[in-house]
This record gives structure tokens, C-alpha cells and sequence, in this order.
């Protein structure tokens, strides 16, 4: 646990605590609303047989994007997951995605 505080720049238990609890609400959260939108859009398990799990793990991936940053604001963790999205990111090679950061000159 030290090391990972460390790594992500935490210094309170408390804080600790909160991203985890961000994490695990956020998962639920686009897990249940991929199955909302595969209804409502009319993705259906009976119509794709086989592919409707690859299609509904291809919404879960923008929808979990959106709902860690948007959690992480109502928790009071913008900044730390703001980050964290960043690195997510650009480690999966889809830093194209980001905003241009402005340059100081």
C-alpha cells in the first residue's frame, strides 16, 4: 500500500480510500449503464448471438472514461483522476484523444 500511495502521489489514508471507492462505484456503474444503453440503442444478446459481449465491452470502455472523471469530481478527486486518465491514455496509445496542452512560453 506504501508504494502505491507513493506511485499516485497520496498522502492520507483517507484519500486512499476515496479513489477506491471511486474505482468501485465507477465499475458498477458502467457495467449497469452499458446494459441501459445496449437496450435503448436496440443491442440486443438474442439479434448479436456472440458479439454482443465484444460490442457491450466496446461501450463500457468511453462510458468507464466519463463516469471515473465524473465521479472522481463528485468525490473531490478531479485532479487525481483527471491525471490518472491522462497517463490511462496515453499508455494505451490513445493520447490523440486528450486536449492539446498549452504551451507556456
Amino acid at each position: 500500500m506504501p508504494s502505491l500511495k507513493q506511485r499516485w502521489g497520496i498522502t492520507s489514508n483517507l484519500q486512499f480510500t476515496i479513489i477506491f471507492i471511486v474505482f468501485a462505484i465507477t465499475g458498477s456503474a458502467s457495467a449497469m449503464l452499458s446494459k441501459v444503453v445496449c437496450t435503448w440503442v436496440g443491442i440486443m444478446k438474442e439479434d448479436f448471438g456472440f458479439w454482443y459481449t465484444p460490442v457491450r465491452l466496446l461501450l463500457i470502455f468511453p462510458l468507464y472514461q466519463v463516469l471515473l472523471v465524473s465521479i472522481g469530481f463528485i468525490f473531490g478527486q478531479f485532479k487525481f483522476f483527471w491525471a490518472f486518465e491522462k497517463r490511462m491514455l496515453r499508455g494505451m496509445k490513445l493520447g490523440f484523444l486528450l486536449p492539446k496542452e498549452k504551451e507556456e512560453i
